[in-house]
């Protein structure tokens, strides 16, 4: 086997994997996404060149020989990021588990030490791989070393040989250091040839081969270039030595010490545990090398049902069962299940096939029996066409896990959490559908792997319930998981099954409507530009606006002008195309997004959207919905609003609208417990009147409408954290005066103020900010070194606690409001929600019982200082009830 030697230069991929990757962190708070970056890089690289030996090579902080010999070598290079500094340790700590070799020397840079070990390993008769950000060690490429060049951050990368090199660039490898010398190079601050560039150094090189040579046939040279060259011939020898890798480093180092593969797996696995790489241990696991304990593979039983009634009495006794049903694609109304699993403790597992759904629906609709599993709101749904009720659904892990981690970058799949809770390895549904347009369903995949797949899960599903539940317990977060969370999930899965009917024909009416505004607004376009083009190409529309109409460049891009909202806005009143182009999107996004988005998506079967709503996507606790996202249907202008005319109520039914008057402003004053505010509240006075009123010290019935506006704003800023700066883009004020605004109303309400800056102290001491119901949100950037990632965290920490608590209280609505519908046996059922809204579809002979229902569920949601005001309206259809 030949011996293949990969020399990776830390500091260059730990670079490019900080600025390529968002940012990430761990629980702790300690930034990983450049160690992430690095790791999942190295693994790549691993897979793909299959070394028998490794080394890494790091800078050291002190001067090198080259700062000696020219003092301003490297200066103006901006200091190290603190939030980067922080993570080259813990990488090294890792690369140590992987016992892999490190090297670093006072004096000598990284790119030293990898000259110096790739030519001990072309002596030696190795295939070497230099890994690097750094274009530079392409002078170290020949016929045994290739250079892989990253691009991309770190996902990709370019191989330098000896003979590519000279194909590309018509210049050996070496010769890129006299190429250094005479261009110079900004980034290390080596002067090279003033005036001389890529282009002009290339053309000599090719002509005189190296620098030495180029100085000894100046004469050969005419006008400028041979001044330039005369002139700086000694700057340009500096600059080569400068340039040039030293491969002779006097580093202690054999070959024999750079081995790879021998390293215990368990110990990088904790690692990755600290540092939350939850989706790299798979990889990790499947890499050639390394000792594990870690089972792959686990002993499960799985049997056709065949005593139902053993079963179900075992059930009994057991006070639980954990689930899985698998079902075929196709409409959600459908009887489409292809099996349902079951299984008592995670290791006999039981099937039953859908033609035999009726021997366990009493197991199924049993309240006494708890439902553990994971996605049991997919199980619940796919339950409902056969007339089965999902009682009792307990424990969800997918839920906890949520509720455990709410800013997990690794998802909530089983797999991941197999592999935190019990290091195991475990099939994810893209490992056994596959991704894309080429991924299978699950009535493609053969019984015996589909039911393995399903046996992984319920073994999970039993092994860190009580892991998972002790965690609850700890953070305090096992009343919101049993009394709000858990419920919610039926709450969740009735409304998505149930869905909202759509007036196709108002649908299409706004089509006709929308598309003939918008052929409209092109011709006035096109005649204020005097000429035709595309006008949803950025590119295009910024030569007509800054070219031919010769208006003011806000911004730039790598593409050419930016032609955003933001820019648009500042242009408003410089011609009057601007305001036509801004309608022109609106439209343009309401027809395409609204309109014929929702025309692509009504059932067939029912004439209604059964939009998907998600538990499990934001850090806040809000629910959030797609396909179509109900959250964002317009409303801020009138043709916005008209969408909401297309949701109907059936036939025979209204609908119920009710939403929270100010919630977030009552949970402000209840959880601050501001006298002035709650006060306000309680006497039923307009909220924004009342702090201008007090911010601008006039009385509450002198407040103009512009005073009230600005009120508004800096009480829903405070919520968010805004800053002065902030507040001024807002109000479009002067930052002294938003400033001004901003100490004038914590100077009014100072227990907000006080609870303001003990939520950034507790959370700066804790890392999380947490909501009436305990609801934790972790906010690792409250204790970035970072100023920018800081302030953010601090505002998080501010809103966080309110925001999350509103999402709280309509949560606990929801359920109690379907319940309560539920318990009266009535038709009327809740539909919707957004936001701080809920809709629910009456029949007309139990309206007034419904709309009862409603307010009264939602203003008894959660007990406070402050009374929750709802807002109720009913009509035929959206708009008619706001």
């Amino acid at each position: 086997m030949e011996n293949t030697l990969i020399i990776i230069d830390g500091n260059s991929i730990i670079n490019r994997a900080f600025y390529a990757l968002p940012n990430m962190s761990n629980e702790a708070g300690l930034n990983t996404n450049a160690i992430f970056g690095f790791t999942r890089m190295m693994f790549k690289i691993i897979e793909e060149y299959k070394p028998t030996h490794m080394s890494v090579a790091f800078d050291k902080k002190a001067p090198t020989f080259r700062h000696r010999e020219y003092a301003d070598y490297k200066a103006g290079r901006k200091k190290m990021p603190d939030e980067l500094a922080e993570q080259l340790q813990p990488l090294k700590d890792l690369l140590d588990k992987f016992n892999i070799n490190r090297l670093e020397l006072e004096g000598y840079e990284a790119d030293d030490i990898i000259g110096t070990i790739s030519k001990l390993g072309e002596e030696n008769d190795f295939k070497v791989y230099i890994v690097t950000g750094d274009k530079d060690a392409i002078q170290l490429a020949s016929h045994k070393t290739t250079t892989l060049i990253t691009k991309k951050g770190v996902a990709d990368v370019e191989e330098y040989d000896y003979d590519s090199v000279l194909e590309r660039y018509e210049m050996t490898p070496t010769q890129f250091i006299d190429l250094k010398g005479l261009m110079g190079d900004k980034s290390d601050n080596i002067p090279g040839v003033p005036g001389v560039g890529e282009k002009t150094g290339i053309k000599l090189l090719k002509q005189y081969s190296s620098i030495e040579n180029l100085i000894e046939h100046t004469d050969e040279l005419k006008g400028s270039i041979k001044k330039k060259i005369e002139e700086n011939k000694d700057l340009a020898i500096m600059s080569k030595r400068l340039a040039t890798i030293i491969r002779d480093v006097p580093i202690d180092v054999k070959l024999d010490d750079l081995k790879y593969g021998d390293y215990n797996k368990d110990e990088v696995l904790d690692k990755f545990k600290e540092f939350g790489f939850t989706s790299l241990i798979s990889k990790l696991l499947d890499l050639d090398g390394g000792e594990s304990t870690v089972k792959q593979e686990i002993d499960i039983n799985i049997e056709h049902l065949d005593n139902v009634e053993e079963f179900a009495k075992k059930a009994e006794e057991n006070n639980k069962v954990i689930i899985d049903v698998i079902g075929r694609e196709g409409n959600i109304l459908d009887k489409r299940i292809l099996y349902v699993f079951l299984s008592l403790d995670g290791e006999n597992i039981y099937y039953v096939n859908e033609d035999e759904l009726d021997k366990i629906s009493n197991i199924l609709s049993n309240f006494e029996i708890k439902k553990h599993g994971y996605d049991l709101k997919e199980d619940y749904i796919l339950l409902k066409p056969y007339g089965i009720e999902l009682n009792s659904m307990d424990f969800d892990i997918t839920i906890a896990e949520y509720l455990i981690d709410s800013k997990s970058s690794t998802s909530y799949e089983c797999s991941a959490i197999a592999m935190k809770y019990l290091t195991r390895q475990i099939k994810s549904k893209e490992d056994l559908l596959g991704k894309g347009a080429k991924a299978k369903k699950f009535e493609q995949i053969g019984f015996k792997e589909l039911s393995t797949y399903v046996g992984d899960i319920l073994n999970t599903v039993a092994y860190v319930y009580p892991k998972m539940e002790e965690r609850l317990k700890e953070t305090e977060m096992d009343g919101l998981f049993y009394h709000v969370e858990m419920p919610l999930v039926e709450v969740l899965g009735s409304m998505e099954y149930i869905g909202m009917k759509v007036d196709k024909d108002q649908l299409n009416e706004l089509k006709d409507k929308f598309t003939k505004i918008i052929s409209e607004l092109e011709s006035e376009i096109y005649e204020m530009a005097g000429e035709s083009f595309n006008i949803n190409s950025p590119k295009q529309l910024g030569v007509i606006l800054f070219e031919k109409l010769g208006l003011p460049v806000i911004k730039k891009t790598k593409t050419g002008y930016s032609t955003n909202a933001e820019v648009l806005e500042k242009l408003r009143d410089k011609h009057e195309i601007i305001d036509k182009i801004t309608e022109y999107r609106q439209i343009v996004k309401l027809n395409s997004t609204y309109v014929e988005g929702l025309l692509n998506i009504i059932n067939p079967k029912t004439g209604r959207i059964h939009s998907s709503f998600n538990q499990t996507i934001t850090t806040t606790g809000r629910i959030s919905s797609t396909e179509p996202n109900m959250q964002n249907i317009p409303v801020k202008t009138e043709m916005g609003r008209d969408i909401r005319k297309v949701f109907v109520a059936a036939e025979g039914c209204k609908l119920v609208d009710a939403d929270y008057s100010q919630v977030e402003l009552r949970v402000l004053a209840h959880m601050s417990g501001d006298e002035n505010m709650i006060d306000a509240f309680k006497h039923g006075e307009d909220i924004h009147a009342k702090t201008a009123s007090q911010i601008f010290d006039v009385d509450i019935n002198d407040v103009t409408s512009k005073q009230r506006i600005e009120a508004k704003a800096i009480n829903f800023g405070i919520i968010y954290g805004k800053t002065d700066f902030g507040l001024s883009q807002d109000l479009n004020i002067p930052v002294a005066k938003a400033k001004a605004y901003i100490e004038s109303y914590f100077y009014k309400y100072p227990k907000i103020k006080e609870f303001m800056d003990d939520a950034v102290e507790k959370a700066t001491q804790t890392g999380y900010a947490t909501t009436i119901l305990n609801r934790r949100r972790y906010i690792p950037e409250i204790n970035a070194s970072n100023f920018i990632v800081r302030n953010q965290g601090k505002r998080f920490a501010m809103n966080a606690p309110i925001q999350g608590s509103a999402a709280d209280i309509i949560k606990v609505a929801m359920v109690n409001v379907y319940n309560k519908l539920k318990e009266n046996n009535m038709k009327s059922k809740l539909i919707l929600q957004v936001h701080d809204e809920l809709i629910v579809e009456a029949t007309e002979d139990e309206l007034e019982l419904a709309e009862k229902i409603v307010k009264e569920e939602m203003e008894n949601a959660q007990v406070m200082d402050v009374h929750l005001d709802v807002d109720l309206n009913t009509g035929n259809s959206w708009y008619e009830t706001k």
